[in-house]
């Protein structure tokens, strides 16, 4: 973290990659919540290559918004841990906010991650309810993946996710204060503290996964995890990732989500991490089908998943490349 003038208390970092339309939405609903609060916004351009930094820029100016905030451009597409550790980088806070451009900031909820943060000193990461445009919840809570919630996933089947329900990754919408053991970086808050201790996210991830596999970091070193669902910030899942869409739709995933996959058992779960997983994906894959005998839909069913599974699983800590090597569309 390399200061940038006088240590602000709350750094807010939006990554942007050509969505400024979605980042110009989201700073309009979330400065007005900044008014009484010592903060500032970096919104990283991750080397969009089209008109994002000229119209979020333009934005900006038309708004005076420029002494509260900055566009840094990105030379490269580092995906979506580099770009949230160059704008963590770019400013000297004692809070992180990290923000999707796919965001609305309900009134409020800023404040209350802050009061949270003070009521609960041994929590590293706060994380707010992430809701859609008509208040419905959004999952956000999760317990670690680990090869048992694989064989779960890739099942799809109602009783072997009762009987191994302990390790299903999602957990249901929280109607009060929880302590998951990990939580959506769409937006979170993270103390300082933390990344002096535990490291920047770790940027061998492209996309998905970096957020479980720090919170697994910042657990090991002792911190704790607090979601508060009174404050309220909405999510447009999808907006800047294509991969749940993709998902909903089984189509085939990107290479990057799988090298993330690979990635994270491998530093979560040793050496062994990643075949083990895999395993037993395959065993949830076989109950899947089996089904399929008694008329029952596959529905874990997703384009070349079981191929793409092995992605790098001869160099699980290979970094993905993907970001510097192909222009997304």
């Amino acid at each position: 973290m390399t200061p940038h003038g006088d240590r602000t208390s709350i750094a807010v970092v939006i990554v942007n990659y050509r969505t400024p339309r979605l980042v110009i939405d989201c700073l309009a609903t979330l400065l007005p919540e900044l008014q009484d609060i010592d903060a500032r916004v970096v919104v990283v351009d991750n080397d969009s290559q089209d008109d994002s930094v000229q119209l979020i820029g333009g934005w900006i100016e038309r708004h005076a918004a420029e002494q509260r905030v900055r566009v840094v451009p990105s030379s490269c597409n580092s995906g979506f841990a580099g770009g949230n550790n160059a704008g963590i980088a770019a400013c000297d806070a004692d809070h992180y906010l990290l923000l999707n451009s796919d965001t609305l900031v309900r009134r409020g909820a800023i404040r209350r991650l802050i009061d949270t943060a003070a009521a609960f000193p041994s929590a590293g990461l706060i994380s707010p309810r992430l809701e859609w445009p008509d208040g419905a919840g959004q999952e956000s809570c999760f317990r670690f993946h680990s090869p048992v919630s694989e064989l779960i996933g890739a099942s799809q089947t109602g009783p072997v996710e009762t009987l191994l329900r302990k390790w299903k990754v999602a957990m249901p919408v929280q109607d009060s204060i929880a302590h998951p053991e990990w939580t959506s970086f769409a937006c979170v808050l993270i103390r300082r503290q933390v990344f002096e201790q535990v490291g920047l996210l770790d940027d061998g991830y492209f996309m998905y996964f970096e957020d479980v596999e720090f919170c697994h970091r910042a657990r090991e070193a002792g911190w704790d995890i607090v979601h508060d669902p009174e404050a309220r910030v909405v999510h447009l899942r999808g907006g800047s990732s294509p991969v749940k869409e993709r998902a909903r739709q089984r189509k085939r995933l990107p290479r990057y989500f799988y090298e993330s996959r690979t990635r994270y058992f491998r530093q979560t779960w040793g050496p062994l991490g990643p075949m083990l997983a895999n395993l037993m994906w395959l065993m949830g894959r076989s109950v899947a089908m089996a089904r399929q005998l008694f008329g029952r839909t596959d529905k874990a069913a997703i384009e070349r998943q079981w191929l793409d599974i092995w992605t790098n699983w001869r160099r699980p800590l290979a970094p993905s490349d993907f970001g510097r090597t192909v222009k997304q569309s």
